[in-house]
């Protein structure tokens, strides 16, 4: 399925109330990137899981009472606005989270039946590269510019898998013909400044493949890309997950890539998970406030003319967040015990493995109460977008 396949468009709607098409339905597709059954056992587990940054401003809930899990070859995104706490979360589960200021004060990642948590330093550096890999960001910047390519690939290989220089070499260049590095012998002796963006993700794919790894978390990985690179990258890895065996948690602030890649997805807001679905629930039919809006806020080639959905406000600081639910300044629908409690995550009856941290939900689930908040937060935005 290619993106232009996610972006067909539908019948124009006439109007926004019911019976109109769900927001977001229009970059699905009816499948799932690969069957359920496919999926085996229960790869990671986070539970509890608390990441505070302390400063001059006081505590900083980055990521507070985070709960998920991931199968095996299953790929979960995270997805969310900057600052909602993805990347702290991967960075958490990887344990490199800089203290000072960064602590991770409470919760369990269970891996292999052991809480990587309580690990010693030494265990932990076995799991690191080799069992559990990241994809990082910008990886310009998460290259050493003055190791050549060859250096940085084998040094995890050499670390991990107890191989010579020369069978380690052997292996970088099998990897990076894997991820499809043209004249990879003949390159393994480059620098990183000698490639492309697109060719240096791909580089940083092959080390986090080089192990064969469990799971594999990347952050964001096609964030500084052009779109047809975005959309080879997102296919390599498809493909190579798919021939691995390996799971991927895949943090993005894309919709369209969570859409073509992830058979389940956390929404995350303020340092919490706000939803949880399914990837095709989440698009046929959102259910958090938050959710519709980023949904709403998509172009659509077959509403020419209409304006987009902005949601009001901006994110509360982790140093201060409300005492009730965190998304209150920016939501239409809050009402006054929305201000007094923040909601749990709330079970969508109708479709099992949905829910939703909103209070909407606590009594009423039909149809009515998605329309109702997808007409809101509609109106809303195009209040917004008149007064400026």
């Amino acid at each position: 399925m290619t993106k232009d396949e996610l972006w067909k468009p539908e019948i124009p709607d006439a109007t926004l109330g019911a019976g109109a098409p769900p927001v977001g339905s229009h970059i699905t597709d009816v499948k799932s990137p690969a069957p359920e059954a496919e999926l085996g056992e229960v790869t990671l587990e986070v539970k509890n899981l608390c990441t505070y940054f302390y400063g001059e401003e006081g505590v900083g809930k980055a990521v507070d009472d985070v709960n998920f899990y991931i199968r095996r070859r299953e790929v979960l995104g995270i997805v969310g606005e900057s600052g909602c706490g993805k990347s702290v979360t991967s960075l958490s589960i990887m344990r490199l989270i800089p203290n000072p200021p960064g602590k991770t004060v409470r919760g369990e990642i269970i891996f292999e039946g052991r809480d990587l948590l309580k690990l010693p330093e030494d265990q932990m550096r076995k799991v690191r590269g080799n069992k559990i890999s990241m994809i990082f960001q910008e990886p310009m910047t998460s290259l050493n510019p003055v190791f050549t390519i060859g250096d940085q690939i084998t040094e995890g290989i050499r670390l991990h898998m107890k191989l010579g220089k020369h069978e380690a070499r052997e292996r970088a260049v099998e990897m990076m013909e894997l991820v499809g590095i043209p004249a990879s012998r003949e390159r393994l002796d480059d620098y990183p400044h000698q490639f492309s963006g697109g060719m240096r993700q791909r580089i940083m794919i092959a080390m986090a493949l080089a192990c064969d790894p469990q799971l594999i978390i990347a952050d964001e990985p096609t964030t500084a890309l052009d779109v047809t690179i975005q959309a080879q990258i997102l296919e390599l890895m498809k493909k190579l997950q798919e021939r691995l065996n390996t799971s991927i948690i895949l943090i993005t602030h894309d919709l369209a890539v969570i859409a073509e890649m992830a058979h389940r997805v956390n929404v995350m807001y303020a340092g919490r998970v706000v939803e949880e679905a399914s990837s095709r629930q989440l698009f046929k039919s959102p259910k958090h406030p938050y959710t519709t809006g980023l949904l709403a806020s998509i172009p659509r080639v077959d509403r020419h003319g209409e304006k987009l959905c902005v949601i009001k406000g901006t994110v509360p600081s982790p140093f201060n967040f409300p005492k009730g639910c965190r998304f209150i300044n920016r939501c239409p629908l809050a009402h006054e015990k929305c201000e007094n409690e923040e909601p749990p995550l709330i079970q969508i009856k109708e479709e099992p493995g949905h829910s939703a941290r909103c209070w909407l939900y606590e009594d009423k689930q039909d149809a009515s109460v998605s329309d109702e908040i997808r007409r809101k937060m509609l109106k809303a935005g195009e209040d917004m977008g008149e007064t400026e």
